[in-house]
C-alpha cells in the first residue's frame, strides 16, 4: 500500500473553534493541533462537546466560527477535499451485510472516486492488511463482530485516506476480538502514514494514544501526552501490610515526614517515586513486611479528576449522516 500521507504541516489544526446550537455553546473556542502520523486520543464525558468537535472535523456539522483544516484543507471552504482525505469509522455499523465483503468494498470504491482499473487491486490490499482475504466473496451476515469491525476499518483505508477517524473503533468486542483489532491499527501506525484520531471509553486503549486530549463543557482541559498526564493528578500510592503497623507508621511519619494512612489490612501513603521508596524502604531497619505494593495514577483518575465524571460509553453518532455525506463524495 502507498504512503498515505503526503502533504506538509499538521494532519489536523482546530484555532478558536465554537459551535452553538440556538442558546446552547456546545464547543467553545478549542484549540487543537495533530501531527502527521501521530495517534491521537479524543475524550470527553457525554455532552462534552467531543462528537461535535469530531462531526465538524469531519465535516459533518460547519462550525460557528473559528477555523479547522484536516489534511491540509479547511472544512468549511474544502469540505469534498477533506471527505476525500479522511476514513471515518464509527462506533454505530454501517456495512450492507446482505452483500460480500468485497461487494461492500467496491461501493465504497465507486464513491471515492477510485479508478475502476486500482479497484480490485486495492479491494485486495485492504483486505490482507486486516487477515479477511479468505472472506472477501462471503456475506457480511456471516461475519463475527471482530471481522465486521476490521471489515470496516478496510473500508476506511481503501482510498488511501491520510487521516482515519475511529470512534470508539471496539466498542461491543469480546476481549480477544479488541485485541486482534489494535494488533491492526497498530500496524497502521507502523507501516503506513496515516494519522489516528481515536475516541474510546477505554483507558486501556487510550494508553496506545501518543497524546490525548480531554474535553469538558466545551473546552480544552487538559493536554498531553498519557504519562505527563498522570503525572499531574499527583504521586504514586505505596500500600504496605505488616503486623506492627503503628511501630512502621511512626518510622514513615518522623524519618519520610510522609502522611500515613491506616487501611484495611496495612498502611497507606503517597510518594514522588513509589518503586525507588520502595527499593530504600526495604533496606531500613524496620518491623518486618507481609507485602508492599506501588499503585500509580491511572488515566481514569486524571479523567475524574479534570471532568469529576468517570468516563462512559457514548451512544454512536455520526454513521447515517457519514454514510449521506458519502453518497455526495464523487470527483
Amino acid at each position: 500500500m502507498a504512503r498515505m500521507s503526503e502533504a506538509a504541516g499538521p494532519a489536523i489544526e482546530v484555532r478558536g473553534l465554537r459551535k452553538s446550537f440556538g442558546a446552547i455553546e456546545a464547543v467553545r473556542g478549542i484549540d487543537l493541533e495533530v501531527a502527521q502520523a501521530e495517534v491521537f486520543g479524543f475524550l470527553g464525558p457525554n455532552g462534552a462537546g467531543k462528537t461535535t468537535t469530531i462531526k465538524v472535523l469531519c465535516t459533518l456539522l460547519a462550525p460557528s466560527s473559528g477555523a479547522a483544516r484536516v489534511a491540509g484543507f479547511d472544512v468549511v471552504r474544502e469540505p469534498a477535499r477533506v471527505r476525500r482525505a479522511i476514513g471515518v469509522i464509527f462506533q454505530d455499523p454501517s456495512l450492507d451485510e446482505r452483500l460480500t465483503a468485497r461487494e461492500n468494498l467496491n461501493l465504497h470504491a465507486v464513491a471515492y472516486g477510485v479508478a475502476r482499473r486500482e479497484r480490485a487491486a486495492r479491494i485486495d490490499e485492504v483486505l490482507e492488511l486486516v487477515e479477511l482475504s479468505d472472506r472477501g466473496r462471503d456475506l457480511v451476515r456471516t461475519f463475527s463482530g471482530g471481522m465486521k469491525r476490521r471489515l470496516e476499518i478496510a473500508r476506511g483505508l481503501l482510498h488511501r485516506p491520510r487521516v482515519l477517524f475511529l470512534d470508539e473503533p471496539t466498542t461491543g468486542l469480546d476481549p480477544q476480538t479488541r485485541t486482534r483489532t489494535w494488533d491492526v491499527l497498530r500496524g497502521l501506525r507502523e507501516r503506513f502514514d496515516v494519522t489516528l484520531f481515536l475516541t474510546t471509553h477505554y483507558m486501556e486503549e487510550a494508553e496506545v494514544c501518543e497524546r490525548i486530549a480531554i474535553i469538558d463543557h466545551g473546552r480544552i482541559v487538559a493536554l498531553d501526552t498519557p504519562a505527563a498526564l498522570k503525572r499531574s493528578v499527583g504521586r504514586d500510592v505505596v500500600h504496605v501490610r505488616t503486623d506492627r503497623p503503628e511501630e512502621l507508621a511512626r518510622l514513615l511519619r518522623t524519618k519520610y515526614a510522609l502522611e500515613v494512612a491506616a487501611a484495611a489490612d496495612g498502611l497507606s501513603f503517597s510518594v514522588e517515586d513509589g518503586e525507588a521508596f520502595v527499593v530504600q524502604l526495604l533496606s531500613e531497619d524496620k518491623p518486618p513486611l507481609s507485602g508492599i505494593g506501588v499503585r500509580r495514577p491511572t488515566l481514569e483518575d486524571v479523567f475524574l479528576a479534570l471532568t469529576g465524571h468517570g468516563i462512559r460509553d457514548e451512544a454512536g453518532e455520526g454513521g447515517q449522516a457519514w454514510r449521506r455525506m458519502v453518497a455526495r463524495t464523487r470527483r
